[in-house]
């Protein structure tokens, strides 16, 4: 109770200073305790400023829940797509449900994306399955958001021999080196940045961070996972955003207005075929 207090009082204080309307770029609204807990966490992050929350799925079985959220609440946004950590699992007909999904609503792509890390590693299913999504994307110009752990050399060979690719990418709680961020801007990527920059220990991320360019920069929350220094660590929600942003902008030598407005803007330009990107902007 003491670190989910404590970062409230974050973002009250961020409020308090006023901080414009945010925009989670990222997070899983259908996971663990916000699955039955979900209205409340949506009243506490409308009241922590955040204004347009991007929810992703990860594998059929949970596409038409998210896409219902979205439908339901004028403030998400989603995108549907099959998880590196699901592609074990996947049915001989995964790809032809998404694309009717994504043909027939205003969706982005994601989660998508290459993970090295597993224990079990499938990397040549896991790249066929990104590039059929990322055809996907650039077939329907959707937005795309991307997963990568251990694989950003690869990741970036396979988007520069991509012919033509989707018009917005964006790697997702970047935790590559900060000498690979002008690289994956170059191949055209937003950098989005979660709550492992409030661990002082984690200098990689802390450092990437401060590099990538003002107009390639996202904040999430990545919830329910990856929450904020003092809070439980699966119980994160979209309304501790201010806290990524207010160390951030710490990092980065800026203020938190600006870091907000910036990172707000880029992503409602980055969701902006989605209904909810549009709805928000409006």
């Amino acid at each position: 109770m003491h670190g989910r207090n404590q970062g409230m009082n974050g973002a009250d204080s961020l409020l308090a200073s006023g901080l414009p309307d945010l925009v989670d770029a990222h997070c899983h609204l259908q996971d663990g305790f916000l699955r039955h807990a979900l209205e409340p966490a949506l009243l506490r992050a409308r009241a922590a400023g955040v204004r347009m929350m991007c929810c992703n799925g990860t594998h059929a079985g949970d596409w038409r829940y998210v896409l219902g959220l979205g439908r339901s609440h004028a403030d998400i946004c989603v995108s549907l797509g099959l998880h590196p950590w699901y592609v074990g699992e996947r049915g001989t007909d995964w790809l032809a449900r998404l694309e009717e999904l994504v043909a027939d609503n205003p969706v982005g792509i994601g989660e998508i994306g290459l993970d090295n890390a597993l224990d079990a590693r499938n990397d040549v299913e896991q790249e066929e399955v990104f590039l059929a999504q990322m055809e996907l994307a650039v077939r329907y110009r959707r937005p795309v958001t991307i997963h990568c752990r251990k694989a950003f050399g690869r990741l970036a060979d396979l988007i520069g021999a991509m012919r033509e690719r989707p018009p917005y990418m964006m790697l997702h709680a970047y935790a590559g080196s900060h000498e690979m961020v002008p690289v994956f801007e170059k191949l055209g990527f937003y950098i989005s940045i979660c709550a492992s920059i409030t661990r002082t220990a984690n200098r990689k991320a802390r450092t990437a961070c401060v590099r990538v360019s003002p107009d390639r920069l996202l904040v999430e929350s990545d919830s329910p996972a990856i929450a904020p220094v003092g809070v439980d660590f699966e119980r994160n929600e979209p309304a501790y955003l201010p806290m990524v942003v207010d160390v951030l902008a710490e990092l980065r030598g800026e203020r938190p207005e600006v870091v907000a407005a910036r990172t707000a803007a880029n992503a409602r330009l980055f969701f902006r075929c989605c209904a909810g990107g549009d709805a928000a902007a409006e």
